[in-house]
This record gives C-alpha cells, structure tokens and sequence, in this order.
C-alpha cells in the first residue's frame, strides 16, 4: 500500500473538520465562507487523488 494514502485520509477528514468549523459568534466569523471553500476544495482534491490510486492500483501500475 501506499505510504501517503492515510495522510490523504487525514487531509479529508481535515476538510471535513474545516467545512463543519462553528465560526459564528466569534470574531472570526467573517472567514467562515473562506474556510469552507477551503474545506471543499480539500475534500474534492484528496478524494479524486485517492480514487486515481484505487484504479491505478487495480490496473496493476
């Protein structure tokens, strides 16, 4: 197996984290729709590299 596939785990779960973060009330809520597009685009990316793994791994490369 691959030694960053956990490591891509973490980055989605960290994407996850990021798009769940409760911002309101604090004085950092105006960044509250920076994180979540940061989250998103987190989750997409390592998702999509994870999935390109599994098929290059079933296809033998």
């Amino acid at each position: 197996m691959d030694k960053f596939v956990f490591l891509f785990l973490a980055c989605i779960l960290a994407g996850f984290a990021l798009i769940n973060l409760p911002l309101a009330g604090s004085p950092l809520a105006s960044i509250q729709p920076i994180t979540s597009l940061i989250g998103i685009v987190a989750v997409l990316v390592f998702s999509l590299i994870l999935i390109f793994k599994g098929i290059m791994a079933l296809a033998g490369k």
